[in-house]
């Protein structure tokens, strides 16, 4: 039996748009909020703001941008930790929940697909932050490889507990939010020297 989700995410990296458009279609993507700071690709234009939007609305899907609230890279320099974006931090702004609100508020009228460029969920603030943001509040969420497949966000934290090393002295949820940071940390936008 296929889990349900309430939502997906899915990273386009150099895809072509063909096979992102079906990657869409198969997993019944109506709607896309795309979490990038900066909504534009030099080496794949078709994934930039405008050409996407279009593309989408050729193809019967909504687009909106949502990088302002909901992107990796943080304007404000205080939501950088020794010049790394902090995640942690980022999840408190007014913001963040704000954009949340909007793409929950979406989840449950259409099947949205929250868009960022990388292609692993582990190295993609959309699942590492926006993700794990959205199943703290109780929704299903999983993430479209590039091989079509959906995996589960259970199955990703899965992942991510095995890379981030358990400690045996913490209980599951610590090593848990241990590990997210860890590879926040390894991941996360940095400020320019």
């Amino acid at each position: 039996m296929m889990p349900s989700y309430d939502l997906l995410t899915i990273g386009h990296s150099n895809l072509a748009a063909d096979r992102f458009m079906a990657l869409l279609k198969n997993a019944g993507v109506s709607a896309v909020a795309d979490v990038r700071s900066v909504p534009f690709s030099r080496w794949c234009p078709w994934f930039s703001a405008k050409q996407l939007a279009q593309r989408l609305a050729e193809e019967g899907m909504t687009y909106i941008q949502l990088g302002d609230a909901l992107g990796g890279r943080p304007r404000d320099p205080k939501l950088y930790r020794d010049g790394v974006a902090d995640y942690e931090a980022m999840a408190t702004r007014e913001e963040f929940a704000a954009g949340l609100g909007r793409v929950v508020d979406a989840s449950e009228r259409q099947r949205v697909c929250l868009l960022c460029a990388e292609r692993e969920p582990l190295d993609c603030h959309r699942c590492l932050l926006v993700g794990r943001a959205l199943v703290e509040r109780g929704l299903a969420v999983g993430h479209i490889r590039a091989d079509g497949t959906i995996e589960t966000h259970a199955a990703t934290e899965e992942r991510l507990l095995a890379i981030g090393g358990a400690d045996l002295f913490r209980d599951r949820a610590q090593n848990l939010a241990h590990a997210y940071r860890r590879r926040a940390r390894a991941i996360a936008a940095r400020l320019k020297d």
